[in-house]
């Protein structure tokens, strides 16, 4: 069987089991569930942020926007074990992170007259764009942890005559 590009695909073994032993543990569980929760976190601070302040945000909300659509592709992804997304969601973390901390004064300073009133308070605006920063150096420590648990490590075991498993996949097992 060919594929569009003339190379060949390879033929699965129906006796190799790909199995990925990683992901089995608790720890790397547990960093996976913790990436996905900082991503939507952040991606719903940002969405508050964006709605509440949309009358006075000017050229931020196009940026916004595509913050929460690749936060939640990310928060996607990471969810079916894609170790790609880590490095990325890291990098975008650290953007948001200095984003955030030159616009969260600016908030706290539209008390003085002459300020358009956003939607909602521009003080509780300010603190939320404010706890998106260390939710971003969360975010960036959860993936680089997930980023070296080899999310992506694949062990293929050939089973045997009634399903047991072979010398070599036991081998590899130990």
């Amino acid at each position: 069987m060919h594929t569009m590009s003339g190379v060949p695909s390879p033929q699965r073994d129906p006796d190799v089991v790909i199995t990925h032993p990683n992901r089995d543990k608790p720890v790397v569980q547990a960093t996976r569930a913790t990436v996905i929760v900082l991503l939507l976190v952040s991606a719903g601070f940002v969405l508050i942020v964006t709605v509440g302040g949309w009358d006075v945000l000017e050229s931020a909300i196009p940026v916004q926007i595509a913050y929460i659509a690749i936060y939640l592709t990310l928060a996607f992804y990471a969810g079916r074990w894609n170790r790609g997304v880590l490095p990325v969601a890291a990098a975008l973390a650290v953007l948001l992170a200095i984003f955030a901390m030159v616009a969260g004064p600016a908030w706290f300073s539209r008390d003085k007259h002459g300020f358009e009133e956003p939607a909602l308070d521009a003080s509780l605006l300010g603190l939320l764009t404010l706890l998106i920063v260390p939710v971003q150096i969360l975010l960036v420590a959860f993936a680089m942890r997930g980023f070296n648990q080899g999310w992506n490590v694949e062990i293929e075991r050939r089973v045997g005559p009634g399903g047991a498993l072979g010398a070599d996949a036991a081998a590899n097992l130990a």
